[in-house]
């Protein structure tokens, strides 16, 4: 039977995110070093992010960062085009010289002239100033300021429309998608990152997690503009946005103190009243290029700052690694369990040993059923895509005993990437598959080799992609799918003068129809599963 579908899951758009110049900095003698101090001085706004190799579990030490990305949006006098607007640096904190860098990044980290924007970026900056200490800069980083987190924007976002608090911190995939229509993929934030070169794929996915942070902030700043959350800004006119000498000499409680001062005094107290940030003392040189912090945050951004903006500020404790409290509680009645629940939770090496809980044999159905995590949801839907059945957890975060009850009761297979599911195969009873490979398509492939699963052209296509539902057996009309969409899903005008049928999922009722979207899935899966 041949289904169609329009709404195959898409892959993140990089052309959306305005994603054009990324420069990849490993030497301060370096022409992209030299365009990174550039573009520092002529950016208002900046996103951070940085990756590292995960260390063990109990291990006592802190993850070294191996990559910091930053994210800089230009201001609009220095790009000549829209798409000039932004640009990615991804530093290799593995092979440039950590002390060469450190006062510019430590003076970029506080300069009130920059808006520095992060997801959850503490736990970042905790591990970025322990990397640094490591080399020699005995002091690392305590803050950052001014400073917006985006879990922040979007809980502003989601309570202004809903009118009730976010249940939880959104991942920034989430948000993405909320907010930008953009699926972004974290299928490469567990990949070995110390290995070098980086693929083209682990650049790209460094670039799009830092450059997305002002993707969001433009729609945040566009949301609050639009509905003059910080008065009517909308009818504020270019002229008036920087204040001058002139306006403030207006002001009868500033004029004379202004007078009496010399010139160059009075530049300084015009710029910190209208900006309304006290400035510290600024280095005006640092390392050969040299880096001087004079561009100020237009007045948008400002009154963003002064009503959303925060800082992150490290303490003594947060620079000490905390050693988990369940270490050395984990005893086990007999040695035999121990060395069981050692082994499967420490090997990497880890092969599915059947039979299944669907096989015939032990009183299935012989219908492949998996329950894919919250770690591995992207491959649930690949799997839905060549019609295997590919449940999510009921909740959004479950904990591994609901996790343990759901497959059990529906008799499926667990399908995890997360090593510590695999202490609990015990009660599973050959219930778990832990995934080793990152993308998803090498995912789909181990599963179908791991499992023996037969898949055929006529399979695909043959599941809703949204909820796991299957297809109507009956294809509807051009009639019966409009009066089924109705209050329910738009139809493209496009489609109206097209002799083509439509399928509806019979549990979430999502209509499906054979276009271009599905010609290519059709033609990628069988590519991928060698049909």
């Amino acid at each position: 039977m041949d289904i169609s579908t329009s709404n195959m899951e898409p892959e993140p758009s990089k052309a959306s995110l305005n994603l054009l110049h990324i420069h990849f900095v490993s030497s301060t003698d370096s022409p992209e070093f030299a365009r990174l101090n550039w573009a520092l001085t002529h950016s208002s706004i900046i996103g951070l992010d940085a990756e590292w190799k995960p260390v063990r579990a109990h291990q006592p030490t802190f993850p070294t960062v191996l990559l910091l990305q930053i994210a800089c949006r230009l201001n609009s006098d220095e790009s000549t085009q829209e798409h000039d607007k932004s640009i990615v640096f991804l530093v290799d904190l593995s092979e440039i010289l950590l002390p060469s860098i450190y006062e510019l990044l430590r003076d970029v980290f506080v300069s009130p002239d920059i808006l520095k924007l992060g997801f959850r970026f503490k736990q970042d900056l905790v591990y970025l100033s322990s990397t640094f200490r490591s080399q020699g800069c005995d002091s690392g980083f305590d803050r950052v300021e001014p400073f917006l987190d985006i879990a922040t924007i979007y809980s502003h976002l989601y309570q202004k429309q809903t009118r009730r608090k976010t249940k939880g911190t959104k991942s920034l995939s989430f948000i993405c998608e909320e907010l930008l229509g953009i699926s972004l993929s974290k299928e490469l934030q567990c990949s070995d990152w110390s290995v070098r070169p980086l693929t083209e794929d682990q650049r790209t996915y460094a670039a799009i997690d830092a450059l997305c942070l002002i993707e969001i902030f433009d729609f945040f700043q566009q949301r609050v503009v639009k509905e003059g959350a910080l008065g009517n800004l909308s009818e504020v006119s270019s002229s008036s946005l920087n204040l001058g000498l002139k306006q403030i000499l207006r002001e009868p409680t500033s004029s004379t103190i202004i007078l009496s001062t010399r010139f160059c005094e009075a530049v300084e107290m015009v710029r910190a009243t209208a900006t309304i940030i006290e400035y510290p003392q600024r280095v005006d040189g640092i390392g050969e290029v040299g880096v001087s912090f004079r561009k100020s945050m237009d007045y948008m951004v400002l009154q963003i700052v002064r009503e959303y903006g925060d800082k992150i500020v490290l303490t003594e404790s947060d620079g000490k690694p905390k050693t988990s409290k369940r270490k050395g509680k984990r005893k086990s009645s007999t040695t035999g369990f121990k060395c069981k629940e050692q082994r499967v939770y420490d090997t990497d090496e880890w092969h599915w040993q059947g039979p299944a809980p669907w096989d015939v044999l032990v009183g299935g159905d012989g219908s492949p059923k998996f329950l894919c995590d919250v770690m591995v949801e992207g491959l649930a839907k690949h799997l839905r895509c060549v019609g295997i059945d590919a449940a999510v957890p009921h909740s959004r975060k479950p904990e591994s005993r609901e996790l343990i009850d759901q497959a059990i009761k529906e008799k499926r297979v667990v399908l995890t990437r997360d090593a510590k599911l695999l202490r609990h195969e015990y009660l599973l009873r050959n219930q778990i598959y832990r995934v080793k490979s990152l993308l998803k398509n090498d995912q789909l492939i181990e599963v179908i080799e791991s499992f023996e699963l037969k898949i055929c052209e006529d399979q695909l296509m043959s599941r809703c992609t949204k909820c796991n539902g299957r297809f109507i057996q009956k294809p509807l009309s051009m009639e019966e799918a409009l009066e089924a969409a109705k209050g329910f899903q738009v139809i493209p005008d496009c489609l109206f003068d097209r002799n083509i049928h439509f399928w509806q999922c019979t549990d979430c009722n999502q209509l499906y129809w054979e276009g271009t979207q599905y010609h290519n899935a059709v033609q990628k899966f069988i590519d991928v599963c060698n049909i």
